[in-house]
């Protein structure tokens, strides 16, 4: 026996006092509702019915009974429609990781406009150049640029990241414009990374990758620093063309990665 069936069918007996007015309202038979009353009584061995051949009176006991499946019904109602709406809205915690100059610049206007669609949803948004292990660090969404190695992770490609070597100026007057990847190894680079030993860059040349060794007079891994130290002169960088959003954009001499 289905107790939660016949509950509701008890109730609709009750309700509208008629056991072939309930099994329409339930999309059932007569006798199927008679049934599951029946079963309902034996199990809890109580006469919940007083039935003749005009009318279905609940007792005394049914009454009491009848009122409390009023208010189970109405509870497992309200919980499956709470089931429905998680499912169909999203709520609760949003874990979001990604770069930190790249977040700064878009993914802080991307979020706010997100959060006027979900209003129920809660956003955790940490900003961090170092690749993070989302699973141990507890991140559902993590945000990279970058050529992700296999694993057992769900990726989506959301668009392609350029970069362009560039450098000010007055460092160009300086020390002269690189004309082919191996110069830059006559050049003070700006590289990011995290130590300036034994550093190269790969560059992409008429389709084909070309790795080069550099002089990296500084590393960091923050591109906004990068960026600072090559508007001040000190080196060639190579940096994301995302970096200079909302400014006059260097020339296009960047690569795909």
């Amino acid at each position: 026996m289905d107790k939660l069936a016949a509950m509701n069918a008890f109730a609709k007996v009750v309700s509208l006092g008629s056991f072939t007015e309930a099994a329409r309202a339930l999309g059932s038979t007569r006798s199927a509702t008679s049934k599951a009353v029946m079963e309902l009584e034996h199990l809890l061995g109580v006469r919940l019915l007083d039935r003749t051949t005009r009318r279905v009176r609940a007792t005394e006991a049914g009454l009491a009974y009848y009122d409390r499946c009023v208010d189970i019904l109405a509870r497992v109602e309200e919980t499956e429609m709470q089931v429905a709406r998680l499912h169909g809205e999203p709520t609760g915690v949003l874990k979001l990781n990604g770069p930190t100059s790249f977040g700064s610049l878009y993914l802080g206007p991307a979020i706010a406009e997100f959060m006027s669609h979900y209003p129920d949803l809660k956003i955790e948004l940490t900003l961090t150049d170092r690749f993070i292990d989302p699973i141990e660090e507890g991140v559902d969404v993590a945000i990279r640029i970058a050529e992700l190695a296999h694993s057992s992770l769900i990726a989506r490609k959301l668009a392609p990241a350029r970069r362009a070597f560039v450098a000010s100026p007055a460092y160009v007057a300086a020390r002269g414009e690189p004309a082919a990847p191996e110069d830059l190894a006559r050049h003070d680079c700006l590289n990011y990374g995290h130590t300036t030993s034994l550093q190269r860059w790969r560059i992409v040349k008429d389709g084909e990758s070309v790795s080069v060794p550099i002089n990296a007079v500084l590393c960091s891994n923050n591109g906004d620093a990068l960026r600072a130290a090559a508007l001040a002169g000190r080196g060639v960088a190579d940096l994301p063309t995302f970096s200079w959003s909302g400014r006059t954009s260097p020339p296009d001499c960047s690569e795909q990665c």
